[in-house]
């Protein structure tokens, strides 16, 4: 009984690459895998980071609204020191002194 060379040659040709192909995928699939499990205690600290950055972003927040405070506080003031600026008729030029 004789076999042709073609019907030995194909499949080791597509069978042997097919195969380490998908050994690998099986081998990195089970990496990932395991490095999912492990995500619970990066996830906690991944939690912790992000509420150290929510506090500091509230502390900012409310040191801006202390200075935008300020800025009001001062703006005023200078508007209640100013003299009074006598108003002008429509006709009339405001001149800048130089």
């Amino acid at each position: 009984m004789f076999i042709p060379v073609e019907v030995v040659i194909v499949p080791f040709v597509f069978g042997i690459p097919g195969v380490v192909i998908m050994t690998k995928m099986w081998f990195s699939h089970r990496e990932k895998m395991a490095g999912l499990s492990g995500s619970k205690q990066g996830s906690a600290i991944t939690d912790a980071r992000f509420e150290r950055l929510e506090q500091a972003v509230e502390s900012i927040a409310i040191e801006m609204e202390r200075v935008s405070e300020g800025q009001r506080f001062v703006t005023k003031l200078l508007i209640d020191r100013a003299p009074a600026m006598p108003e002008l008729s429509s006709g009339q030029q405001r001149s800048t002194p130089s």
